[in-house]
């Protein structure tokens, strides 16, 4: 299933509903929505509160699949609070909503002033988070005291029929494990194959999400500049997106990024070829689920682009 990749960080909340409608009405099946705290460059300039926006998508859409990717339930929000929140989307959207989590990015999760965990430890208390959610979904009071976390007498009034489906995203070895015994379905980024094999190996039997990063523009010059501009920490390498913690110490790895880095990352241009090459590159990969990132303001290009273009080949 092809998705849309709602930008949080690049677009502001009144954007995004009218993205989400308009990415509904050209036929993607899904739209994932990011959820965080900062952007990752100034020049993004955007940070919604998600779960606003979320109730907005809710009234503007009426049969796409929308969730979170991805909300980290560990630190900048309890649990508890993030099982209240997905409860209350999973009832505006009638059974469309699903929602990701994952163990989170320094960026986002130091804002209240605490430690910022190794990546062990962050894994544990997503593992923990998970199982609170889980277990406030199922109606009943909760009473907990884990490692990471407390509930006291808690209960969710509002609930869905049935509780979305959470899917964990994974970079590794040990979260894809994490995924596949906690999870609903495993979410990644790029077309890791690894990390697929890891999951299922580790008895992970739901769908497999990722996403692609493009930039569609009536040049591949024009695209890559945009790139340049509006998202180049897609090809900043190793652990930084993890663990830099303002948008401005970003800024100065971007200016080290390559042409051929982002090249190597974004599909630039208008091409529908490489566009289809590169989403099946995916489903070779085992992905079941790709959402598409449009980088950068002009939202209406792309949609016109792959309305006409990319979709009717897939």
């Amino acid at each position: 299933m092809i998705g849309y990749h709602l930008s949080s960080e690049e677009h502001g909340p009144t954007a995004l509903v009218e993205a989400a409608r308009r990415a509904e009405s050209e036929g993607f099946g899904y739209a994932q929505i990011s959820d965080h705290f900062h952007p990752w460059v100034p020049q993004q300039g955007e940070s919604a509160f998600v779960w606003g926006v979320l109730g907005a998508i809710a009234h503007a859409t009426t049969s796409m699949q929308v969730g979170t990717a991805v909300t980290c339930p560990t630190m900048r929000i309890h649990p508890a609070i993030v099982a209240q929140a997905a409860a209350t989307a999973a009832v505006q959207f009638e059974g469309r909503f699903f929602l990701g989590v994952g163990s989170g990015e320094r960026l986002n999760e130091h804002v209240l002033g605490g430690r910022w965990p190794a990546p062990f430890e962050r894994l544990s208390m997503l593992e923990e988070a998970i199982a609170v959610i889980r277990a406030l979904w199922e109606g009943g009071q909760v009473d907990h005291r884990g490692r990471h976390y407390a509930v006291h007498q808690a209960r969710i009034h509002t609930l869905p029929d049935r509780p979305p489906p959470m899917i964990v995203s994974a970079f590794g070895d040990d979260a894809a494990q994490l995924a596949a015994r906690a999870g609903d379905g495993l979410m990644t980024t790029s077309p890791d194959r690894d990390v697929v094999a890891e999951f299922g190996d580790a008895g992970g039997s739901g769908d497999k999400w990722s996403m692609l990063h493009v930039c569609v523009a009536s040049s591949r010059g024009e695209a890559l500049e945009t790139t340049r501009a509006w998202w180049p920490n897609v090809a900043i390498p190793g652990p930084a997106g993890l663990e830099l913690a303002r948008p401005e110490d970003f800024e100065p790895l971007a200016q080290l990024v390559t042409d051929e880095g982002l090249a190597a990352d974004v599909v630039l241009g208008a091409d529908p070829d490489e566009h289809v090459a590169a989403l099946r590159a995916y489903t070779d990969a085992g992905y079941d689920h790709v959402a598409v990132h449009q980088i950068g303001p002009d939202q209406n290009a792309f949609f016109d682009f792959y309305g006409e273009s990319v979709l009717p080949k897939l």
